[in-house]
């Protein structure tokens, strides 16, 4: 069996190219970048593939808030000719049992369509949202990230901790309420935590936590750990020299956000 997997693109995602990569550098016999209007038109369908990859970027520009008018796009926008949406393939995508990944905007776009955290695989009704940082601009760093070991997320699986950079304006993970937040916690949703650099406990000072996240959170999976979500960009340390001390220290030649789309590759290959 090949493992296919798809990188969706258009109205703004900037990231694809790079996420493709780190499909190919994973082991994926069959990545495609598939522009938004193919799944419209029905030229392109998702059950064709195995990983579905929500990239990042600017949807629409972020103009009604991060992703939300991607969110509409999803929800509403029917088929030519036909009476279905993408929504309705992305929920058969998932009942099928295959991988999603939101980064960054794709992140955004999986807590406001509901997909995440997807309580008692209920994929349509949300609980979370990303807001604006606390520190009211535009963060572009590297962050340290802890790994929750009891989350099930197939994505970081045998990762303790890992370095990735953020870039973004509205990263701030909040919940509708303190009980939608002890759900979250208490069915280990949590699947990586913002730290400081000892990677010892989650961290919620500033600029550890870059944006203000409740309890330092960084990436939530759903009940089955098939579909995550973070706010770093993985896909942007594939090789050491992405590293931002590259020249200074002595790095392993694969980057460490390569690890979570090999796990993906893994998953894939052992489950079909």
């Amino acid at each position: 069996m090949q493992a296919k997997a798809i990188i969706i693109s258009g109205n703004g995602t900037n990231c694809e190219t790079e996420t493709a990569y780190a499909c190919k550098l994973a082991g994926f016999e069959v990545v495609d970048i598939v522009h938004i209007s193919k799944l419209l038109s029905g030229e392109i369908r998702l059950d064709d593939y195995h990983f579905l990859n929500l990239a990042g970027g600017f949807l629409d520009g972020d103009d009604l808030g991060a992703a939300k008018a991607g969110v509409n796009r999803f929800l509403h926008a029917r088929l030519e000719n036909s009476q279905d949406k993408i929504e309705d393939q992305l929920l058969k995508f998932i009942s099928d049992g295959k991988l999603i990944l939101g980064i960054c905007n794709g992140f955004q776009l999986m807590v406001k369509l509901g997909l995440l955290p997807g309580f008692k695989n209920n994929y349509t009704k949300q609980k979370t949202t990303l807001t604006f940082n606390d520190s009211g601009r535009f963060e572009n760093r590297w962050v340290y990230l802890k790994a929750n070991p009891d989350s099930p997320c197939i994505f970081t699986k045998n990762i303790h901790s890992i370095y990735l950079p953020v870039r973004h304006g509205e990263g701030k993970f909040v919940t509708d309420s303190n009980e939608t937040l002890e759900k979250i916690k208490s069915k280990q949703h949590i699947s990586l935590q913002y730290c400081e650099e000892d990677c010892l406990e989650p961290s919620m000072k500033y600029p550890y936590n870059p944006n203000g996240s409740v309890d330092a959170i960084a990436g939530i999976c759903d009940e089955s750990g098939l579909l995550f979500g973070l706010m770093p960009h993985p896909e942007a340390y594939l090789h050491y020299t992405n590293h931002p001390h590259w020249t200074r220290k002595s790095l392993p030649e694969e980057g460490a956000g390569l690890k979570l789309f090999k796990n993906a590759f893994s998953y894939i290959k052992k489950h079909g």
